[in-house]
Order: C-alpha cells, then sequence, then structure tokens
C-alpha cells in the first residue's frame, strides 16, 4: 500500500528533517488485522510542497530527496498561495504518481507521526480517516490557554451544526484518504485557500456520502519554530462556513 504525505510547508527548516526521520521510522508493514497472520505492506513516501520559504526550507526539502530518493520528493511554488491551494497542486502530483491513499499532515509535529499507523488500519473500512481532537482517546496539548481551547472545540461545534456533519473534529487538518474517495471530490469547484479549505473538503466529503471513520490523536503544539494559527484566522474560517453551505447547495446529501 502505497501512502504518500503531502506536507505543505513556509518556514520549516528545523522541522523537516526531523518530520522525516520520524516518519521513515515507523513500521514498513501494517499489523496484520486477520487470522492469516500477514501484515500489509507500507510503501511510506512524502511530497513537500513549499511556497518558497525564506529560511531555506525549500533547499532542506531538495537534500532530504537526494537523502531518500523515491521516498521524499518536493514541489517548489514562487510564494505563498495558500493551504488550499498547496493541498491541491499536492494531491494531484501524488495521484498522478500512483499513491493508493493520501495523507493530509503539518510539518511541525502537531500532529503525531505515529497516528498514521492507526489510521492505516482504519482506512481497511473507510475512505476518509481524521485525526480527531473530539473523540474517546483524542485530546489538545494541556499547554493551551483556556481560550484557545473553548475557541477550538466552538469553532467545531458552529462548523458541524451549520453544515449537518457528523464528525466530531470538522477542522482538523490530519486526514488520509483512499485514492478513490479523492479522485472522487469535485476538486475543481474548491475555491477557499485558508484554514476553512479543511471545513470545505470534510462537507464535500460527507455530501457525497463517502465513509468517514475518525481517529483519535493528541494535538500538541508544534515543537520548533512559530505557529501559523491566529485568532484572526480561525474567526475568518468559522464566518466562511456559511459560503461554503452555499456553494456546495446543488449536492444532495445521500
Amino acid at each position: 500500500m502505497q501512502i504518500t504525505i503531502v506536507t505543505p510547508t513556509y518556514n520549516e527548516a528545523e522541522n523537516l528533517p526531523k518530520l522525516v526521520s520520524a516518519l521513515f521510522a515507523l513500521p514498513r508493514t501494517l499489523p496484520s488485522m486477520g487470522t492469516n497472520g500477514a501484515g500489509l505492506p507500507l510503501d511510506l513516501r512524502l511530497l513537500v510542497v513549499d511556497d518558497n520559504s525564506p529560511d531555506g526550507t525549500g533547499q532542506v526539502a531538495d537534500e532530504l530527496a537526494k537523502t531518500h530518493p523515491g521516498r521524499v520528493s518536493v514541489l517548489h511554488r514562487p510564494g505563498k498561495l495558500g493551504l488550499g491551494t498547496a493541498y491541491l497542486d499536492g494531491f494531484k502530483r501524488v495521484l498522478d504518481e500512483g499513491a493508493d491513499a493520501v495523507v493530509q499532515m503539518d510539518a511541525d509535529f502537531s500532529h503525531d507521526p505515529k497516528a498514521l499507523v492507526e489510521m492505516a488500519k482504519r482506512l481497511a473500512n473507510a475512505d476518509l480517516v481524521t485525526g480527531s481532537r473530539y473523540v474517546k482517546g483524542g485530546s489538545v496539548d494541556e499547554r493551551w490557554p483556556l481560550w484557545r481551547k473553548g475557541l477550538s472545540a466552538f469553532a467545531n461545534f458552529y462548523a458541524r451544526t451549520i453544515l449537518g456533519l457528523p464528525m466530531r473534529d470538522v477542522t482538523t487538518g490530519y486526514r488520509m484518504w483512499r485514492r478513490e474517495a479523492l479522485t472522487k471530490m469535485p476538486l475543481e469547484r474548491i475555491r477557499s485557500s485558508g484554514y476553512v479549505f479543511l471545513v470545505e473538503m470534510a462537507y464535500l466529503a460527507h455530501s457525497l456520502g463517502l465513509r468517514i471513520a475518525e481517529s483519535p490523536i493528541y494535538f500538541s503544539d508544534r515543537r520548533w519554530g512559530k505557529s501559523k494559527m491566529s485568532f484572526r484566522i480561525q474567526m475568518e474560517a468559522a464566518l466562511r462556513v456559511w459560503q461554503v453551505r452555499w456553494t456546495y447547495r446543488d449536492l444532495k446529501k445521500r
């Protein structure tokens, strides 16, 4: 099973080598869920989508690609073009290269690489598996201030209610898609470039009747570097939920 992780980067030169080491330290075989004792071989790959980071992330990614030929590749873009377009460009590249499953993942270790193993197991019975902070077993960084925990919980409740989504964590950026699921999505219709892109993708998946499973994760604050998330960004995403609902009013939920 070829699983390709798409990781958008901007000023992640410090994090990227550590992320590659952590990813390629994962088991190369998925534990068996049947009775024959045979596990599923995992071919784990990484595509870095770099938006011309001034800290040299793109150059670091190129060196990692040389060190890990066939496992690490780089897509260079001319500047900050938005999270949504970074993922859409990445999806096209890895689907063209034959990925069986595609992962959305941050480069800052807020998404624990070890969680990929459980997510891959759950993909056997789902089209999309999300890393969820708000299901049993999931949690957020204990160092988060109360206001941030409250804002995150409210944003999810808000989007979930307006869009009628069954997911507990609508805004999670840690996701694993079956190839067939992504190819069914009308990606050409997506216009979101910021974090509301995550909500839009979740709504589309649900509206198209895709099977969605949630896998508990611990969401940690980034270990190195500076966070790009702000109160303004989160509030903008929440307000644009209504736009998502209006844009896809023609889709019949199944």
